[in-house]
């Protein structure tokens, strides 16, 4: 897998999100075990409350079930807007292997425990933090 290749893209997309002072701007790109891209989202860009992995999630049409999910920012374990719907549940749902994050959510809206969850249920996750600062940067406008 070209680990670095995919958050590039990651982060690429989290900066077209549209701008909301209560969320952050997310970029996920979920890759096949050859790594090819099978989907991509960003935050709110098929509805105004749609999570980056959740809108990759919609569009994989494939088993992912040897496939890597690249996300910009730690996958959420709660949210107000779906709190039936986690990003973290999402990605358990799917049997995704591996997560792969540039950056570990801060404690801005909620405490987010989306690394812990996926590691107890047995998935790997790698934090890329030499990404860190360009998924950061697509969430200046938080302050």
């Amino acid at each position: 897998m070209d680990d670095d290749r995919w958050m590039r893209r990651a982060v690429d997309l989290a900066h077209r999100s549209p701008r909301s002072s209560t969320a952050f701007a997310v970029g996920a790109v979920i890759v096949d075990a050859e790594d090819h891209e099978i989907a991509y989202g960003w935050s709110r860009d098929t509805d105004p409350v749609i999570h980056a992995e959740e809108s990759a999630l919609l569009k994989a049409d494939a088993d992912l079930r040897r496939a890597t999910l690249y996300s910009s920012l730690e996958p959420c374990s709660k949210r107000a807007s779906r709190p039936d719907a986690t990003c973290t549940s999402l990605i358990l749902a799917a049997r995704i292997p591996r997560v792969v994050i540039a950056w570990r959510e801060p404690d801005l809206f909620v405490t987010c425990e989306g690394v812990a969850l996926l590691t107890a249920s047995g998935v790997e996750v790698v934090e890329l933090p030499a990404f860190a600062d360009q998924a950061r940067a697509a969430n200046a406008h938080l302050g």
